[in-house]
């Protein structure tokens, strides 16, 4: 039995997988990736379903080896640099780590959150049917909490796979320009000017963002009947807004109930994307229809669950990095006999 040595854990690793889903009205969090696409490309180059559970890194990453036999790997998200005992090592490509080998992150060049999925995923016991870890609750993951120098996670039986596989050239996940929002369910709560401000304005991520939600700073969002109701339900991509008039943008770990209004909802096809972004970005949104949202849905959900007929054996395409880091041409000559 194979098992990932944790040798620095980075500022924040967790064990995340598609979520925790079926028990939020009893009070349990969802949590999950907060990168939907990310975890489900890493999760299907290694021959996983893509709702395993994986290792997402948060703004840098750690150093991790193995333990046993060797084991076959994938990364995706954020590009965080990297390296298989010091040599470059692309993400979106499956490839495997043998015993005592080092694999190490440093920090993301973009985007917030990198994700490394294991053949056969890692064993550890489901929480109400999850491996996704929930801080603030300490259930799921990795005895319920981030993971920590010295850690040793078991795997499971690794997946049947034909090979190492790669995507293709100038594959990309679903990204809108704006992200898309349906308005309400308590639009009511605030005023005509409020919501074109909203629809208009752009938002900056503040320091104050995690995997429970983003706080948002820009042109204030005015009430029109007061910030505090009876507390209901919320969803990822639920905007609330509380007396400072300063949008909260709901995600993977956030809580069941809410009692601020809430002025709009990401709709969930731009949600992945938004896992991401990490303070100092900017943020712009548009209103759309519940039905054009559910198309957007339709159409994420296509490409999500073809990922398995989306990718290519590694090596039948030109990978710029692989070539920039193989030795193509051993000597130079001027062509004299």
């Amino acid at each position: 039995m194979s098992a990932l040595r944790v040798l620095s854990a980075g500022p924040l690793s967790t064990l995340q997988d598609g979520g925790r889903t079926g028990w939020q009205r009893f009070g349990v969090a969802v949590s999950g990736a907060m990168d939907e696409a990310a975890l489900a490309v890493a999760n299907t180059l290694v021959g996983n379903p893509w709702h395993t559970g994986a290792i997402e890194m948060t703004l840098a990453g750690g150093t991790f080896s193995v333990e046993g036999e060797a084991i076959r790997v994938a990364l995706a998200g954020a590009d965080m640099g990297a390296t298989l005992d010091g040599a470059p090592v692309a993400t979106e490509r499956s490839f495997t780590v043998a015993p005592g080998a080092r694999l190490r992150f440093g920090s993301a060049r973009s985007g917030a959150r990198g994700y490394l999925a294991v053949s056969g995923g890692f064993a550890v016991r489901p929480v109400f049917g999850s491996v996704a870890t929930h801080l603030r609750s300490g259930i799921g993951g990795f005895t319920g909490r981030a993971l920590a120098d010295g850690d040793l996670l078991p795997l499971a039986e690794p997946a049947v796979t034909a090979g190492d596989r790669m995507t293709p050239a100038n594959f990309e996940a679903p990204e809108h320009e704006r992200v898309r929002v349906v308005l309400g369910p308590q639009q009511d709560y605030f005023t005509d000017e409020a919501v074109a401000t909203l629809l208009a304005a752009e938002y900056e991520i503040t320091a104050q963002a995690d995997r429970m939600g983003y706080r948002l700073a820009g042109p204030p969002l005015d009430h029109a009947k007061g910030y505090n109701l009876i507390s209901d339900a919320v969803a990822a991509g639920t905007i609330q807004v509380p007396g400072d008039r300063q949008p909260i943008l709901l995600l993977a770990d956030r809580q069941t109930t809410g009692g601020y209004p809430k002025i709009a909802t990401v709709i969930s096809a731009d949600l992945p994307a938004l896992g991401q972004r990490r303070p100092g970005d900017k943020l712009r949104f548009q209103a759309v229809s519940l039905e054009e949202a559910a198309v957007a849905r339709r159409a994420y959900l296509a490409w999500r669950d073809g990922l398995p007929n989306s990718l290519v054996p590694a090596g039948s395409g030109l990978d710029t990095e692989a070539l920039l880091g193989a030795n193509l041409i051993s000597g130079v000559t001027d062509g004299a006999p």
